[in-house]
């Protein structure tokens, strides 16, 4: 198939992945002697890119190892969010998973790398499963949610259940909830392709 072209906007540029609802943004950085500005987020330029979402929550995590493994995520309807994620400090293979029933890519997923020195983000829509594995010690990561956190929503599926390459020499920092999810094959999906039957 073609590669869809990038849209470029004046401060960011957006590319979709092999995945075509989640996309892969760039800010523009604007620089001098001084170091560089760019503009990480705004409402008006992602509604011309095509996403038009509504945030409500920002989240930041710092991991600690090489290594550490925090996923596969989502949080289910009606509490389903979608998410702007991007690497501060280090750098991540960042992944999406496409888990809507009657989606013709149901199961595929897509990996990019995000680093605190390109500035990259990456657009993960509702009905896409999120994780990442950190690529540096002392990782952090920050991304804006449109939904709000759902202790009864959240939930997890096994990272080695999908045949993901997450780039790992060995085993990876996992937590206990991360460590105890369902395989894919064993989850039922809460999200729907909008238009499937």
């Amino acid at each position: 198939g073609q590669v869809s072209r990038p849209k470029v906007h004046q401060t960011m540029n957006f590319q979709p992945t092999r995945l075509p609802e989640v996309i892969l943004l760039t800010p523009r950085r604007f620089g001098d002697a001084r170091g560089w500005f760019t503009e990480t987020w705004n409402k008006r330029t992602l509604a011309q890119g095509g996403i038009a979402a509504e945030f409500v929550q920002d989240n930041h995590s710092m991991s600690a190892d090489v290594g550490t493994l925090r996923g596969l995520h989502y949080q289910a309807p009606p509490h389903a969010q979608d998410k702007l994620v991007r690497c501060t400090r280090g750098a991540i293979w960042d992944v999406a998973v496409d888990v809507r029933r009657g989606s013709p890519r149901y199961g595929q997923w897509v990996g990019v790398d995000l680093t605190a020195e390109g500035g990259e983000q990456l657009f993960v829509p509702k009905g896409f499963l999120h994780g990442f594995v950190t690529r540096t010690p002392d990782c952090e990561v920050q991304y804006k949610c449109t939904d709000y956190y759902a202790p009864d929503a959240d939930g997890s599926v096994a990272w080695d259940s999908l045949g993901i390459d997450w780039g790992l020499d060995g085993a990876p920092v996992l937590s206990d909830k991360d460590r105890a999810a369902p395989a894919f094959g064993d989850w039922t999906s809460p999200f729907h392709m909008e238009g499937a039957a």
